[in-house]
């Protein structure tokens, strides 16, 4: 998915149960994984472990596309007793 930041826009601390990549399309972010903030400018790939903590700020604006595989997690909300999101159980 794509995500527009806007000047001042933060995705505060989060985790999803997918692993996630993070491409900076457009303009600049800072990124905080484990109390370690890292600038990250157009052209750069993050990556985050399922349940890794982290944030997304841009102070001037940005586009990122966001990346999560597999889809639903394991333990994702979508996901239920023995039935994935794609289909019946068995098939997902």
């Amino acid at each position: 998915m794509l995500i527009a930041l806007q000047a001042g826009q933060e995705l505060g601390q989060h985790e999803v149960k997918e692993r996630a990549w993070l491409l900076v399309v457009e303009g600049e972010v800072q990124i905080e994984v484990s109390g370690q903030s890292q600038v990250a400018r157009a052209g750069t790939l993050a990556t985050f472990a399922p349940e890794e903590r982290h944030s997304v700020r841009s102070d001037e604006g940005a586009r990122v596309l966001l990346l999560l595989a597999p889809w639903p997690g394991e333990g994702h909300f979508r996901t239920v007793a023995g039935a994935s999101a794609g289909g019946p159980a068995g098939e997902g």
